[in-house]
């Protein structure tokens, strides 16, 4: 691997940390998940893995992985099935985000491995939203930056 740069270093480490993140997110969704549980073990899976596997790419990127927190601030209260949905959606388009940055920053192998994690939180939160957005971790990053009209939760009719 070349001398990766300051810039993917740190995208990899916030990559990592959104995983961090996930993972806590996705045990609280699938306390709340009712029907669609199967989906919810899946995400936690996924972010376990991919998780797992960036840790040990910011070890070969030459920092120390950052470690999770004990816990994380939920965006909203989560006290029924469709607030599950809401929390999903919004883990997998802050992921996409995340890996967007790291496909900007990165090179190589570690560009196509972002890439790759991105176009998966992207078919995540279509599953969950109920439909897809024209560029998954760009637009969604910030409610500042979402298209005009488009609310919270927007997509999906429960």
């Amino acid at each position: 691997m070349s001398d990766p740069s300051d810039e993917a270093r740190a995208a990899a480490q916030r990559a990592l940390a959104a995983e961090h993140a996930a993972v806590y997110g996705y045990g609280v969704v699938g306390a709340r998940a009712g029907g669609l549980a199967d989906q919810a073990r899946a995400g936690y899976d996924a972010h376990r893995a991919r998780r797992d596997a960036l840790s040990r790419v910011v070890s070969d990127l030459g920092d120390r992985p950052q470690p999770a927190a004990a816990a994380y601030a939920l965006p909203f209260e989560v006290p029924d099935e469709a607030a599950a949905v809401r929390l999903a959606t919004e883990l997998e388009d802050r992921i996409a985000g995340s890996y967007a940055d790291l496909v900007r920053a990165a090179e190589g192998e570690l560009r196509r491995d972002a890439a790759a994690a991105l176009r998966e939180a992207a078919v995540r939160a279509a599953r969950w939203r109920g439909g897809s957005v024209a560029f998954p971790g760009l637009a969604e990053r910030t409610p500042d930056t979402a298209p005009a009209g488009r609310q919270e939760g927007a997509g999906r009719q429960d």
